[in-house]
């Protein structure tokens, strides 16, 4: 089974549906592999705050990432790939180079050349247990993820209108 990137030619727009379904091609392939394995391997450190991944993906991979909460840094470090977002559309980026993810962001990368990629991302309760960082860092639908920023949005309308109600109080209290 010969797999190709969305819309496979690099400036091109990409929409969600194009990475949803690629991710549900590739997920038929007879050697797709789910979450974390060997073939990839995994660095974790942690820092106050602070989780950084580092992961090695060999030469002539194709892979679907998963939808990040938040805004995050990402470090290409080695090597080359092509990547595919709703965001950028269809890019090349090699090695060493620097990118911010938007919250939201989902792609697919093709490894052009053995790649080691690190992001990072924000650990407020500072916990190791990877579990949980998944959860706070990863939306596991884009359903979840709209969810989570009408939920966001609702928190920061509330907060506004609690500051609001004190600032009406201490003018009125003059």
């Amino acid at each position: 089974m010969e797999l190709v990137l969305p819309q496979n030619k690099l400036g091109t727009r990409v929409q969600r549906s194009d990475i949803v379904d690629f991710e549900n091609l590739l997920s038929q392939h007879p050697d797709a592999v789910f979450g974390d394995n060997e073939g990839m391997p995994l660095v974790h450190s942690f820092a106050d705050g602070i989780y950084v991944r580092q992961i090695t993906i060999p030469t002539g991979t194709v892979l679907v990432g998963k939808i990040h909460k938040h805004k995050h840094p990402n470090f290409l470090l080695k090597g080359e790939v092509e990547v595919a977002t709703e965001f950028g559309g269809v890019e090349r980026l090699k090695a060493p180079q620097s990118i911010i993810s938007k919250a939201g962001t989902k792609r697919t990368v093709h490894v052009i050349q053995e790649a080691v990629w690190v992001t990072v991302h924000e650990n407020p309760t500072n916990t190791q247990d990877l579990e949980k960082l998944e959860d706070y860092i990863i939306a596991k639908s884009y359903e979840e993820y709209e969810e989570f920023e009408i939920n966001k949005l609702n928190k920061k309308t509330l907060y506004q209108r609690c500051i609001n109600f004190v600032k009406k109080l201490k003018l009125k209290n003059k």
